[in-house]
């Protein structure tokens, strides 16, 4: 039977000699021989056990648990073994996870911008986007190119913080829409909407105000239901409500 010495040992293991001392100083892995000369000397059986140390060790557990796992009349290496197989697996999907949003992470720094248009009406349906646009040219022409080219220079994190915020603030003027347009609760955040609107329009911090175009936007809430629609269902009120909030802010500009 082949035997073999602490430092062919740690070799073939992927340990430190110092390692291997250890294991024998705290009864962890104890040699199958020791020399007249002290030498220390393991066989197939301490081979096998070294890899279910270092197996446990990869899961994290403590030394003094490991050596009570192993030394416990009970164990079982073939089922050891295959639990190993699957707390491995499982790590390895989750390390897996982390390798692919890293490399995601990476392009996005590096390029620091949206890497397709298509990206700005992500989750909406192709033919709804299509109708929007068409809808937003006829009534601003070439500002919407410009608004489309202004949001293209955002990250993808830029981006997605203006939706959260555009999504936070409808919510909130919809749970207002009973609330008299003019007051002060509701122009408070109609004044938010203003200038997420500016953002979206890629004319935030432009001398010119935009008071006709934004009062003109609330006229069109109301001309057409598609705007204001909430979960596919018309909303007249709240599209009434958001004409006469957003004409009353346009004209104190």
């Amino acid at each position: 039977m082949e035997q073999y010495s602490v430092k062919k040992l740690a070799a073939l293991a992927g340990v430190s000699v110092r390692t291997l001392h250890l294991y024998d100083q705290i009864g962890l892995l104890k040699p199958s021989v020791r020399t007249e000369k002290n030498y220390r000397l393991y066989g197939r059986a301490e081979l096998l056990r070294l890899q279910q140390i270092l197996f446990y060790k990869e899961l994290d557990l403590p030394l003094k648990e490991i050596a009570d796992i192993l030394d416990d009349p009970e164990f079982d290496p073939v089922k050891a073994l295959q639990n190993h197989k699957a707390a491995l697996q499982q790590k390895q999907q989750r390390i897996t996870t982390l390798l692919i949003t890293i490399d995601k992470t990476i392009d996005q720094l590096k390029s620091n911008v949206m890497l397709r248009p298509e990206e700005l009406y992500e989750g909406l349906p192709p033919e709804t986007v299509e109708n929007w646009r068409q809808l937003a040219k006829e009534h601003w022409g070439d500002a919407v190119d410009r608004a489309r080219d202004h949001l293209l220079k955002k990250t993808k994190q830029e981006y997605k913080a203006l939706k959260q915020a555009a999504s936070l603030n409808w919510q909130t003027l919809l749970s207002l829409r009973h609330e008299d347009p003019t007051s002060e609760l509701v122009q408070k955040e109609i004044a938010v909407h203003y200038e997420l609107i500016r953002e979206f329009w890629g004319t935030a911090g432009i001398t010119d105000n935009q008071a006709a175009a934004y009062a003109g936007l609330g006229d069109l809430y109301v001309a057409d239901e598609r705007y204001t629609m909430i979960e596919g269902k018309p909303q007249p009120e709240f599209a009434q409500f958001m004409q006469q909030a957003m004409k009353y802010f346009a004209d104190r500009l």
